[in-house]
C-alpha cells in the first residue's frame, strides 16, 4: 500500500512543527511520498516565507538592495535546521537564489523557492530522496499544465524511488524556467504525485480536522463532515466553502484515489474522507451548507414566453455580449430570472438591459440587488422525503423571505436566494433544523 502525504505551510512553519510531521510520517511506513509547502506563519502576526520571497524579489526587480531581506529568509530556514539538529547548510542554495534574483529570474522562480528549500530540509530530516519538482512537473509553453507528459515522467522517476520528498506549488517549462500553479499549488502537486504513484490514499495534512458542515465564522463549533463525495465537494466549493481547489481534485478523482484531510496538530483525528462514491450514509440528511453574498437578479417578463422558441438563448446572449456569466436561471411560464454577480454586472447593467430589449423584446425587465445564495448539499437528500419542506419551514420560522429556489436534477443540492441581510440567519436556521436538532 502506498500513501502520498502533503503538508501545508502551518504544518511546517517551525522546527517544532517539522518534528510533528516527522512523527506522523514515521508512524506509518506506507507514507512514502511527501509534498511540503513553504513555511507558513509561526504566530498570527508572522509573515509567510512565500510573501517574504515576493517582497525580496520585488526589491531586486526594482534594482534595490535586497540582501537584508534575503538574509531574513535564510534565517527562517536556519532556525528550522538548528531546531532539528541537522548538520548541513543552505548557504550554497541562497548564493544561487541571490544570483538569479539579480538576473531577474521572475516572480514564479522567487515564489517557488519557499517549497524548494523546505523540501531539501524535509528530505534531509526524513532521510528520503529529494526530487526537484522542476524535473518532474511539466508545463506547456502557453502556461497550461501538461498532465499526461508529467504523469509519464513522474511514473518513471517514482518507480526508481521508494521514498521521496517532492516540493509542492511549482514545476517547469521544457527549457527549465520555473512555473507555479495559480492556486492551491501544493495540494495540486500532491494530487499529481498520488496519480503517478498509483497511491491507495492521498493524505492532505493541514491545521484543521477536515471539513465542517458550515462556516465556523457563522456557526459556532459546527460539526465535522466524516465522508463527502467529489460531487458534493464540487457543489460546496462552487458556493464558496473553503475546500480544496478543483485542480487539486481532478488528478486523483480520475483514478478513484480517495483524499483524507487530516490535522497535523491532532493526528489521531480521522478527518474527512473525500471519495468518488460511497454506500455510507452521512450522519445528517445534509452533508454541508455554503453560500455567497453579492448577487443580483434580472427578472424578465413576457406574455407567452414559454411558447416562443429561442427566447432564453436571446436573453442569455445579452449577458454574453458584455462578458457576464450567470449563476442560476430559474423560470416560470411568463418569467425568466437570471442571477449574476453584482460587482461584475453593476457597471454594465443598462447596456445589458438594452440588449435584452433589443434581442428578446420583453414586456419588462426588473433588477433586484443585494441578494445572497445558499446551497444545501447532501447525497442523503435524494432518499429523504420532505427535505425541501423542512428547509422552507426553518426559513419561514426565522422570518427569512425566500427570493429564489433552484434544485438540480441530481437532487444533490438545493439553492435558495435570500436578501444579503438574511444570509447568516438563513444558514443558522438550516443548520439548526438538520444538525443541531439531531445532536
Amino acid at each position: 500500500m502506498k500513501k502520498v502525504v502533503k503538508f501545508g505551510g502551518s504544518s511546517l512553519a517551525s522546527a517544532e512543527q517539522f518534528k510533528k510531521v516527522g512523527n506522523i510520517i514515521h508512524a506509518d511506513a506506507e507514507r512514502r511520498y511527501v509534498i511540503p509547502s513553504a513555511p507558513g506563519k509561526r504566530f498570527p502576526d508572522d509573515i509567510k516565507v512565500t510573501d517574504m520571497l515576493y517582497a525580496c524579489y520585488h526589491l531586486a526587480e526594482e534594482g534595490k538592495d535586497f540582501k537584508k531581506a534575503l538574509a531574513e529568509i535564510a534565517a527562517r530556514y536556519q532556525e528550522i535546521i538548528d531546531g532539528l539538529s541537522l548538520s548541513f547548510s543552505l548557504k550554497d542554495e541562497f548564493k544561487v537564489i541571490e544570483k538569479n534574483f539579480k538576473e531577474k529570474a521572475g516572480e514564479n522562480y522567487a515564489a517557488s523557492r519557499g517549497e524548494y528549500l523546505n523540501g531539501i530540509i524535509m528530505a534531509a530530516y526524513l532521510g528520503y530522496e529529494f526530487i526537484d519538482a522542476a524535473e518532474v512537473i511539466r508545463f506547456k509553453e502557453n502556461g497550461d499544465f501538461d498532465s499526461e507528459f508529467t504523469n509519464e515522467i513522474l511514473k518513471k522517476r517514482l518507480a526508481e524511488t521508494d521514498r521521496a520528498v517532492i516540493p509542492g506549488f511549482y514545476g517547469a517549462y521544457e527549457d527549465g524556467r520555473i512555473k507555479t500553479f495559480s492556486r492551491g499549488g501544493s495540494d495540486i502537486t500532491g494530487s499529481i504525485v498520488a496519480r503517478a504513484a498509483k497511491a491507495d490514499v492521498y493524505e492532505n495534512w493541514t491545521d484543521v480536522s477536515g471539513f465542517l458542515v458550515a462556516d465556523p465564522r457563522i456557526i459556532k463549533n459546527p460539526e465535522g463532515i466524516e465522508t463527502i463525495t467529489y460531487r458534493e465537494l464540487r457543489e460546496l466549493s462552487y458556493m464558496g466553502a473553503s475546500v480544496l481547489h478543483e485542480d487539486a481534485i481532478f488528478p486523483v478523482r480520475r483514478e478513484g484515489i480517495p483524499i483524507n484531510i487530516r490535522n497535523t496538530n491532532r493526528p489521531k483525528d480521522e478527518g474527512t474522507w473525500i471519495v468518488e462514491s460511497t454506500c455510507q450514509k452521512s450522519r445528517y440528511v445534509i452533508t454541508g451548507i455554503a453560500g455567497k453574498r453579492g448577487f443580483c437578479s434580472v427578472n424578465i417578463e413576457k406574455a407567452m414566453m414559454n411558447s416562443e422558441i429561442g427566447f432564453g438563448r436571446k436573453v442569455l446572449q445579452a449577458f454574453e455580449e458584455y462578458g457576464i456569466s450567470f449563476e442560476h436561471v430559474p423560470s416560470g411560464i411568463d418569467t425568466m430570472t437570471v442571477f449574476v454577480h453584482q460587482d461584475e454586472f453593476i457597471d454594465k447593467e443598462q447596456k445589458v438591459v438594452s440588449a435584452i430589449h433589443r434581442l428578446a423584446d420583453p414586456d419588462s425587465v426588473d433588477i433586484e440587488a443585494d441578494l445572497a445564495l445558499v446551497a444545501v448539499v447532501g447525497r442523503g437528500m435524494k432518499s429523504t422525503r420532505g427535505t425541501a419542506g423542512r428547509i422552507f419551514s426553518a426559513l419561514a420560522h426565522a422570518n427569512v423571505n425566500v427570493k429564489m429556489i433552484d434544485q438540480g436534477s441530481s437532487e444533490l443540492n438545493i439553492i435558495i436566494g435570500v436578501a444579503n441581510d438574511d444570509f447568516e440567519t438563513a444558514i443558522k436556521s438550516i443548520y439548526d433544523i438538520f444538525v443541531e436538532s439531531q445532536l
